[in-house]
């Protein structure tokens, strides 16, 4: 049923939650987790009318990578200590967090995508578009959402 689960971590408490239920999931179904973190690039033509010099870009966008190689390097501890024992695969991703996580467990065939939420809600989850909230509306396998 849950064969291969996509959970997308961003380090964040309702992420490692999410992990956790993803963990256990994949232990009760005998299946393998991919967990990823999505890092958005610094986009040179969103900043055409900003002077910016573009080695701070390139700069920027490696400590970006950076951070996403430490939130990886966190997430891979948590499910060591979950006791989890199955196959677990890990990877960063560059684009638009929803984007990238529908892309990625469609490519993967994904059975299923453990995610947490940041707990917005009413007005502001309608103006902020979360990204639980897209991953919900538009992927076509079972999404759970962990507080």
């Amino acid at each position: 049923m849950f064969k291969k689960i996509v959970v997308p971590v961003d380090g964040s408490e309702s992420a490692w939650r999410a992990l956790e239920q993803a963990a256990a999931l994949a232990c009760k179904f005998e299946g393998e987790l991919l967990v990823m973190t999505v890092i958005q690039p610094y986009n040179n033509a969103a900043l055409l009318a900003v002077p910016l010099d573009h080695n701070i870009i390139s700069q920027s966008n490696a400590d970006l990578e950076e951070v996403g190689q430490e939130v990886l390097a966190r997430a891979r501890d948590r499910v060591d200590a979950s006791g989890f024992t199955g196959k677990a695969e890990y990877k960063i991703e560059l684009g638009h967090p929803s984007e990238r996580i529908l892309t990625i467990a469609k490519a993967e065939k994904a059975d299923a995508i453990v995610l947490g939420s940041r707990g917005l809600s009413g007005i502001a989850e309608f103006f902020l578009g979360s990204v639980s909230t897209k991953i919900s509306q538009y992927a076509n396998i079972p999404v759970l959402i962990v507080k």
